[in-house]
């Protein structure tokens, strides 16, 4: 089995989250073993999206360099990347953060689907978990096993009549990812967007790109695109935040109320001890299995 980009490349517009400003996004093919690249038009800086770059995960996932250039909000966009398969991939924004589109990830496998996908010389990789990891805090928790066919069981627990508690199981595969997941949008608390607009911070989000929850219903027209969309947004999130890893991972995700940042330290305690985890390449008998994911 081998690496793959993008076939050509596919630009894109959206508001920024936080800023509310118009921001542009290419997707560029890059070549093998280069993985995933930030380029900041507007700084002329480039990063590359790996767990060491993660400089915050507070609200979002986003990764920096030590110059104080960073990229935020970056899981809508890994989520489709890594459920597509794609291994290496440039993309070139000018403003500090992904356009959050609707608050889902359906406009970027629109862009992934017009650029289509492009094979490379190079045989992919994948890390094989080997043994049990688990990040805990208090209650809630994330937690990644052996397993060689990848699936998501997430469940969220929330003090709110419209949410509870809600458990998605989610089998991963790119044709799933489109159907189950991809169109699930992000949601918050009005009194929590309240509070952030007070401090100058999502500036740019509204009905169009999030589901928005006050004390007893939800305030969107449309209402919800699934009776769980919540806790699918989770899975969502959690595809894209482990995409960091920068290759496909065969192993089992499982979740109790996590977060970006319970995501992003499972991440760095799996590659904190050799022994969690093997990369290989996808040889014949594994790429059989793998390319299933894909089909």
């Amino acid at each position: 089995m081998k690496q793959t980009t993008i076939a050509k490349k596919v630009e894109g517009v959206g508001i920024g989250l936080h800023k509310g400003e118009p921001i542009k996004i290419t997707l560029e093919p890059l070549e093998a073993d280069l993985g995933i690249v930030f380029y900041r038009k507007d700084a002329g800086v480039s990063i590359k999206a790996e767990p060491g770059n993660v400089i915050n995960t507070q609200m979002a996932t986003v990764v920096g360099n030590k110059t104080g250039i960073y990229i935020s909000t970056i899981e809508h966009l890994f989520s489709a990347i890594n459920s597509y398969g794609i291994d290496n991939i440039r993309i070139v924004l000018d403003a500090n953060e992904i356009p959050v589109m609707d608050g889902s990830a359906i406009s970027f496998c629109m862009m992934l689907d017009e650029a289509g996908i492009k094979t490379l010389d190079s045989d992919k990789k994948a890390m094989i978990i080997k043994r049990e990891v688990e990040v805990k805090e208090g209650d809630k928790f994330v937690r990644i096993s052996p397993s060689k066919n990848p699936k998501f069981d997430y469940t969220i627990k929330f003090d709110h009549p419209i949410i509870g508690k809600q458990n998605y199981v989610f089998e991963f595969s790119k044709d799933g990812f489109i159907k189950e997941i991809s169109r699930a949008r992000t949601f918050g608390f009005l009194k929590d967007v309240q509070m952030l607009r007070a401090n100058n911070l999502a500036l740019g989000g509204s009905l169009e790109n999030a589901v928005v929850i006050d004390d007893s219903r939800i305030l969107n027209p449309e209402g919800l695109r699934f009776e769980n969309e919540f806790v699918r947004h989770k899975i969502l999130d959690a595809i894209g935040d482990l995409a960091l890893i920068g290759m496909p991972i065969l192993g089992d995700y499982t979740a109790f109320a996590g977060s970006h940042d319970l995501n992003h330290k499972l991440t760095l305690a799996i590659l904190s001890d050799e022994k969690n985890y093997e990369i290989v390449t996808l040889n014949q008998e594994l790429a059989k299995e793998y390319s299933k994911v894909f089909a």
